[in-house]
């Protein structure tokens, strides 16, 4: 799954940009799904007085209202972006108004001061309405996602890697790098997708059928831990796999 924001002031060509993407995305038969972050403090899907309402009043901390033609999953607190990236399988997500991410990052602006404001170094290309007064800026691509999406989706193809875990940072940086220097060297081709040193887990946990990506250091924990315990048992071998599964 490849993974990229589009981020940008009020009236800047954002969503616009976002939908001529997810056209043309869809257009070239990748399935595509999207995360729109709200940046108001009142916000809330559910409505005061409504049943689901209720039932959250009363304690439920998962409540879920299933219409003719949608099913809305309600969590009762702010999910961080890798819960939530948990939920998608699609070829690409597009991440609306999502900042401080490592993922690779579409800057839609007025004017060059809207860019200087939000780009960082996990911008790839600028778009919006900026894009009709400029080709390029400080060496990064100005694509108009009216006229020229078809180029600007390459760009996409080009440039989106498959997602990084987005470990914290206090946590991993066995590659040498943050996650977000690490995709910043990957946009400039300094550095490869395969240089994540989670690309491929050693120690492999799943919880109900889902795999759980763990820094190396927690790996090595577990590995230790069920080692010490396998390694008192008959049939244990130093070159074999050991698979553990707790039924709850």
């Amino acid at each position: 799954m490849k993974v990229f924001s589009v981020i940008g002031i009020s009236k800047s060509g954002k969503t616009t940009t976002i939908e001529n993407i997810i056209k043309e995305l869809v257009k070239r038969n990748y399935s595509v799904g999207t995360v729109k972050e709200i940046h108001s403090h009142n916000f809330k899907m559910d409505v005061d007085g409504t049943n689901t309402h209720k039932h959250r009043n009363a304690g439920s901390t998962l409540v879920t209202a299933r219409g003719a033609n949608e099913t809305d999953v309600l969590f009762q607190r702010r999910l961080d972006l890798n819960e939530i990236l948990d939920f998608y399988s699609h070829d690409y997500v597009i991440l609306e108004g999502v900042r401080g991410t490592w993922a690779p990052t579409i800057v839609t602006a007025h004017d060059i001061q809207g860019i200087e404001d939000r780009m960082s170094e996990t911008t790839f290309a600028f778009s919006g309405v900026i894009s009709g007064d400029l080709s390029e800026y400080k060496g990064i691509p100005a694509i108009n996602s009216v006229t020229e999406i078809e180029k600007l989706v390459d760009l996409i193809e080009e440039k989106v890697f498959d997602r990084i875990p987005d470990m914290k940072d206090e946590c991993c940086m066995k590659c040498g790098h943050t996650c977000k220097e690490l995709s910043s060297l990957i946009l400039k081709g300094e550095a490869r997708r395969e240089d994540c040193v989670l690309s491929e887990q050693n120690v492999i946990l799943k919880i109900n059928g889902k795999e759980i990506t763990m820094v190396p250091f927690v790996q090595k924990i577990l590995k230790n831990s069920v080692e010490a315990v396998a390694g008192e048992l008959n049939g244990f071998s130093e070159n074999g796999n050991i698979e553990v599964l707790v039924k709850r």
